[in-house]
């Protein structure tokens, strides 16, 4: 996958091992640790990060999502499920992230 973020690129570059850790970690946990199929994985993602106001870690897992197979449909729907569980403002921030990557990069 592309990198989106210059700074994940400088930290890399700055903490090698400490990225290959990380990394590891990353893979042990998303493909190893659990039953949830990739789809439902990626889902998850993507709400933990919106919730958590994430913007460039919830970037990183759309365009991860979309290249696993996740159709926007299935983002937004899963974008939609934090407005009554995180609020609306964080709803709209999540949504304009993705609405961002869809090419509409003037929505804030």
């Amino acid at each position: 996958m592309k990198e989106l973020h210059e700074i994940f690129h400088k930290f890399k570059e700055d903490f090698p091992q400490v990225y290959a850790g990380h990394q590891d970690l990353g893979i042990e946990i998303h493909e190893n640790s659990g039953p949830l199929p990739e789809k439902t994985r990626c889902l998850l993602k993507i709400a933990i990060s919106g919730a958590s106001r994430h913007l460039f870690a919830l970037e990183t897992h759309i365009a991860k999502a979309r290249e696993a197979g996740v159709s926007d449909e299935e983002i937004k729907h899963a974008l939609l499920l934090l407005m009554q569980t995180t609020g609306f403002p964080t709803l709209m921030e999540a949504y304009g992230v993705f609405k961002k990557m869809e090419g509409n990069a003037d929505i804030r």
